[in-house]
Formats: structure tokens, sequence, C-alpha cells
């Protein structure tokens, strides 16, 4: 780097031109930038933690990929039983990556009580549940106790609590229909130890979660037959292909299904995200992009004696071009710097507040959720700078067009 640079680059950023034509230019310029950082950080955190709830809650009603007769394979209930002895249960060591598997049968029933009647599917799971992805979303009492002999503690959602007007502590009578018609139903008195809310219409409701030997005993199950098996995975983006090496590991009698397949239209669904996240990526940098074009070139009719003068010196254009690139960049940053605090600070206080509320029954969440990627937030900070710079390399180009003689006669 040369004296001229170091001169130039003092007269570009120097503190008296702010009282310039071009400091209102600036100003809006910088606030582009920080506007746009802000929405894309938020756009990402908010798109992605979306995602990875609605991920989360549908894996902790149904597991990442179920085991199930191929009788089974599209009813949420347990019609053929499977034997409790398999060579994945309970530990699946066939397939690295699978951290828990457990067994689960579902039977449909009717809730009624003296003001109401409620048809439910009342999932029956055993000691091996993994009841820690439901525990945050239990709001009161507790999970069943399921270790000891089998007894009658169930918990069942708000939404349910709210439709038969039942509460921690209530009784309530369920009856299981039989295979023949004329028989009269098998009934059984429930005692409600906890509710749920997890936000998530289609689960809130429909199940009821109890005891698994319920199931067995009304079907008539011998030797701890269940109805199906839910495997939970370490890496959720691996799903696919876990299912693939989970269904070759088991047995040709039986079937898999991953949650993306059983609930295809809600991952279709959140695929939408990813579309809404790269568009507002895509016109934020437009935006940022086109203010910082402006800017520039305000910038260099600004200064065109200057410029004029240091080719006089003998500077060439891509010293001179280089000297409001750098000054762009400094431009670029200080947006980028306020966009940055402010958008974090945004979702922080979304985070650990839960400002922003959402509707369940069309985001399938109560909270909007916000997964705070730093990597991504880095990359964003990035490829923001890294476009900005190239595509301003066109603006630039007007000062090798600038003459030496003509510029130190602009007035």
């Amino acid at each position: 780097m040369n004296l001229e640079y170091f001169i130039a680059r003092r007269l570009v950023t120097a503190k008296n031109h702010k009282s310039s034509i071009s400091a209102p230019i600036i100003k809006i310029a910088i606030i582009a930038i920080a506007i746009g950082i802000i929405m894309m950080i938020i756009a990402v955190a908010t798109g992605v933690g979306l995602q990875d709830k609605i991920r989360e809650k549908v894996a902790a009603f149904n597991g990442h990929i179920i085991i199930s007769n191929y009788d089974d394979n599209v009813s949420q209930v347990s019609v053929a039983p499977l034997a409790i002895e398999q060579d994945f249960y309970p530990e699946f060591k066939a397939v690295e990556g699978i951290t828990h598997v457990q067994a689960v049968a579902a039977k449909a029933g009717i809730i009624r009580t003296e003001e109401s009647v409620e048809g439910i599917v009342f999932k029956g799971v055993g000691k091996d549940y993994k009841w820690h992805n439901l525990e945050e979303y239990i709001i009161n009492g507790r999970i069943p106790n399921l270790n000891d002999k089998l007894n009658s503690e169930v918990i069942l959602s708000q939404y349910l609590a709210d439709r038969l007007k039942l509460k921690v502590g209530d009784k309530f009578n369920t009856f299981f229909m039989k295979e023949d018609a004329n028989s009269m139903p098998n009934m059984r008195v429930f005692e409600i130890v906890g509710i749920f809310n997890s936000g998530f219409q289609e689960f809130d409701a429909t199940y009821v979660l109890g005891d698994i030997r319920h199931v067995q005993r009304i079907n008539k199950w011998r030797n701890g037959e269940v109805g199906s098996f839910e495997v939970f995975i370490d890496d959720f983006d691996e799903l696919q292909q876990k299912g693939d090496e989970v269904y070759n590991a088991i047995s040709s009698t039986l079937d898999s299904r991953t949650i993306k397949d059983k609930y295809y239209n809600i991952f279709e669904w959140l695929k939408l995200f990813d579309f809404n996240i790269i568009l507002i990526i895509v016109i934020m940098i437009v935006v940022g992009t086109i203010n910082m074009v402006v800017a520039l070139l305000v910038l260099i009719l600004e200064r065109t004696q200057m410029i004029g003068m240091l080719k006089a010196l003998g500077a060439n254009n891509w010293s001179v071009r280089k000297i409001f690139l750098y000054n762009a960049g400094y431009l670029i940053i200080k947006g980028l710097l306020w966009g940055n605090t402010i958008s974090i600070g945004l979702l922080l206080i979304q985070k650990y507040f839960e400002v922003i509320k959402l509707p369940p029954e069309n985001y399938y969440v109560t909270v909007a959720p916000v997964t705070i990627n730093i990597p991504a937030i880095l990359l964003i900070n990035v490829g923001t700078i890294v476009v900005c710079l190239t595509l301003l390399l066109i603006p630039s180009y007007i000062i090798t067009k600038i003459s030496p003689v003509k510029a130190l006669r602009f007035d």
C-alpha cells in the first residue's frame, strides 16, 4: 500500500465529509444493511426454530422410526401384535446412531363423562418409555408411575381435559370396543395424574397415555406382545438413511416407516420455510446492495476532484477503486455490527421471555421458537460482505472513466 492510498483513505473517511451531501445517503445505506441483517438472522432463527420444534414434537409422540406389522402401517391403533422378543429390542445394535427403542401399543376408545363424550386413542407405554421427551409439555401434575404393578394412572392433553371438564385427580370411564360388535365393550376407569399441552392439535386431540398392560389385557395378547416399536436416532438429518438401514435390518415380516413418511403433509409444509428463508435472504441482500451502490456512486461523484488528483500523482485505476471499495466495506461492517446486535438481542428476548405467541392450530406451537445458530449467522455476515463488495465492483468501474484533466476542473 503506497502513500497515495493512505492519503486518499483519510480523505474519503474523514469526519468532515459527514456534513456533505453524501451523509444522508451513507446513513441510509448503513441502515439498509442493518435492517437486512436483522431480517435475515431473524428469518433463519425463527424458520429453523419452528422446523426443529415441530420435528421434536412429532418425534416425542412417535419416535423417529416406527416398526410394526404390515397390517398396522396405516393405522393409529395396534391390530396385529408383535412378539416382544426381537433382535433389535431393547438395543438396536445392527444400526449405528440409534439411541433408544421403546415398545408401545395403541387402542381406540371412547371417554364418557356426565357432560361429554370424546373419541380417543389410548397409547399404552411401558417402563422403557422415554418420558423425558414429554416432560417439558406437562403443565400440571406428573407422569404415570409404570414401574410397579398395573395401575390406572394416565395423562391426557389440556384440550381433552377442557372438553371433558376434567382435572388432575379426576377419574373417568373409557370404553374399548371388542372385535365382536355384539359383545359388550371393555370398560376401564382411569385416573388423571398429569395434563400436557404440546400445542400439536393432532396429538392433543387424540392421545391418552397410560400403562401398556391395559391394551395387552383388553386385546388378550400373550407373552407380553406389543403393537409396535418406536426408534429414536441421534441425528435427524440422517433420518432417511437410518430409516433405510432399519428397514433392511429387521425381519422381512415387519415394516418400518419414518415420521416423514407417516406425517408427509406436515414435513412437506416445513419445507416451505426453507424457500421462504432463501427468498428473504435474497431480497435483503439485493436491497442492501442497491443502497450501497447508490452510496458508492454518490461518494465517487463527490470525490471526483480527489480521484483526478490521485491519478495525476500516478495512482492507477485499481488503486483508486480499492480506496472506495474499502470505504464501502467499512460502511457494510458498520451496518452488520448494528444489525447483529439488534437481531441477536431480539432473539434472546424471544427465547427467554416468549413474547411472541402463535396459534397452535396453524403453526403447531404456542410460542414462536428460535434457534440461534452461530455458524449460520457468521455465514450470513460473510456472505453479505462478499456479495455486496463483488457487486460494487461494477459501479466502481466508473472511476476508470474519470479523466484527471477534467476531474481537476470539476466543480
